[in-house]
């Protein structure tokens, strides 16, 4: 079976399970009303609309609604066309030959074409934080037409259509970008899309908003007539602004608060398996730091972690303890047995002391700094963490900082030696695991790629492998290789898959209706009063 339709059936029968998506536009149940805005709770600000330098959730929520992809997917992992009327692919998989959509206009009125296609997949592939990754193998982009677009492989690259949607590689106006700094563009604090919605104001520490484009290809959609992400302090905020009616729905709940909100008739609660992101809680090492460069050391820290304690007393429940960064639901490749770090602290302390970190008189060992991605729920786990690693004897010190600082004091600065991060594994190891064990990021920083700066070149060899491995008995082995490696080495590993918790009003119609899940377009959401 090939690797599409096989990895299509695995996330098929876990979607199966968990989520029940709205219809796919033309098919609702109900009449759709027009009219209305609907109001997003984000705890935290995003540092860019656009994801091409920062590809964080915090952009996604919004970018989704202005940009879009060639393709998306339904909840059974099929593609369905968005700017990208077909496809196909050559017998020898290194031609992906697209159709482009007629008729689409930029926001500015400008004509959408295949130039638009090939300056953004090269711009992806040079400065995305998974671009070199998910790209690596893309030798160039030919664009015969205006609606033909051919993305030419030097490699196959069997996950590459997976990676083409909306929310992970947008199609972005190539004239709104300088050719030599990317950076320099004001698209990506003001972005101009072919999306349903656009760009109108971002209030710094306040709120984005976005209006209905009137010219949207889709006649008729979308049926909202605004979208506004309001920013607010913290998951606690987020559920009193959907509760008291100030948000419609939010991505971002108090878990604590999840069994209560249950009982409110006005609210929805719905948690999701998100097998296109399959987030994580993502703990990691930063191997410069010589203490926890020996692994005697790493191991014992990770005997200290109660991985139970964690989904139970935070996540309430709602996640499912991890160690392996393939996620569950690749079942040919996830091995979790090489990641057993069964929580024990007399033999976290027996390491320790093997290691050669006795405890001194105060009975102090040694002291780390530990930063998190900001996030309630990666706080207080942060703050579980240094309560467990206190006993121990190490001290640790809880460094904070908004989403800019973090990605700064981690990926440019290194001013941290533990850290939590929250890591989307994606639809595919190779785009979304590889990228947290490649020396290349040492060399080449991007945010969420490699923050241990773990290298070791069977790794990066076997990656390299499994990338363009059209066998999939050969990658299977390959991908449980690199377990068997990396979880002896432990630069990092998964501590929790976290699920996909939406809160919203019961007034929101269509809110999921593609495996985007919580980061969809709303291009057919609408409200009921």
């Amino acid at each position: 079976m090939d690797l599409t339709r096989r990895t299509a059936l695995i996330l098929s029968a876990s979607l199966a399970a968990s989520i029940s998506l709205a219809p796919l536009p033309g098919l609702a149940t109900e009449t759709p009303k027009k009219g209305g805005v609907v109001t997003l709770a984000a705890p935290g600000e995003p540092t860019t609309l656009v994801p091409l330098f920062d590809s964080n959730t915090r952009t996604r929520a919004i970018s989704t609604k202005i940009l879009e992809g060639l393709v998306r997917f339904d909840g059974d992992f099929k593609p369905h066309p968005v700017l990208a009327e077909s496809w196909e692919t050559s017998a020898d998989g290194l031609r992906y030959t697209f159709r482009l959509r007629k008729g689409v206009k930029w926001h500015d009125g400008k004509d959408f074409t295949s130039a638009d296609v090939k300056f953004s997949l090269l711009a992806f592939k040079k400065v995305g934080p998974r671009g070199r990754i998910t790209f690596a193998n893309i030798a160039d982009v030919e664009t015969p037409d205006p609606l033909t677009a051919v993305v030419v492989l030097s490699k196959p690259a069997p996950y590459l259509l997976r990676a083409l949607t909306g929310g992970e590689t947008p199609i972005l106006p190539a004239h709104a970008y300088p050719p030599e700094n990317l950076k320099e563009s004001p698209n990506g604090n003001a972005p101009i899309g072919t999306g349903p919605f656009v760009f109108e104001e971002w209030q710094r520490g306040s709120y984005v908003k976005l209006k209905r484009n009137p010219n949207y290809w889709q006649k008729g959609l979308p049926y909202l007539d605004g979208f506004v992400a309001r920013f607010v302090a913290d998951a606690a905020s987020t559920t009193i602004s959907v509760e008291t009616g100030e948000a419609d729905y939010t991505a971002d709940v108090s878990y604590s608060d999840l069994e209560r909100l249950r009982q409110n008739p006005k609210l929805a609660v719905e948690v999701y398996t998100d097998a296109y992101l399959n987030n994580a809680a993502v703990f990691e090492f930063n191997l410069e730091n010589p203490i926890l460069a020996k692994k005697e050391v790493r191991h014992a820290l990770a005997h200290a972690i109660d991985r139970d304690f964690i989904n139970d007393a935070i996540f309430f429940g709602t996640a499912k303890p991890a160690g392996s960064n393939i996620p569950a639901v690749f079942t040919a490749y996830n091995d979790e047995k090489p990641f057993t770090y069964p929580f024990d602290l007399a033999k976290a302390n027996e390491l320790l002391d093997a290691a050669g970190y006795p405890k001194g008189a105060d009975g102090t060992r040694f002291s780390l700094r530990l930063t998190f991605l900001p996030s309630d729920v990666f706080r207080k786990a942060a703050e579980y963490l240094r309560s467990t690693f206190g006993k121990l004897g190490v001290k640790v010190e809880i460094v904070e900082g908004d989403l800019a600082t973090f990605i700064k004091r981690v990926y440019t600065e290194r001013g941290f030696d533990l850290n939590v991060n929250g890591i989307s594994r994606l639809f595919d190891p190779t785009a979304g695991v590889q990228r947290l064990y490649w020396s290349d990021g040492i060399k080449n920083p991007a945010p969420y790629v490699n923050a241990a700066h773990y290298n070791n070149p069977e790794v990066d060899a076997l990656f390299r492998a499994a990338a363009i491995e059209v066998d999939e008995t050969k990658r299977a082995e390959q991908f449980r290789r690199i377990q068997e490696i990396t979880g002896d080495d432990l630069p990092n590993f998964s501590i929790v898959a976290l699920p996909t918790v939406i809160l919203r009003n019961t007034n929101l119609k269509s809110l999921v209706t593609t495996i985007d899940i919580a980061y969809g377009d709303l291009a057919t959401a609408w409200k009921s009063q």
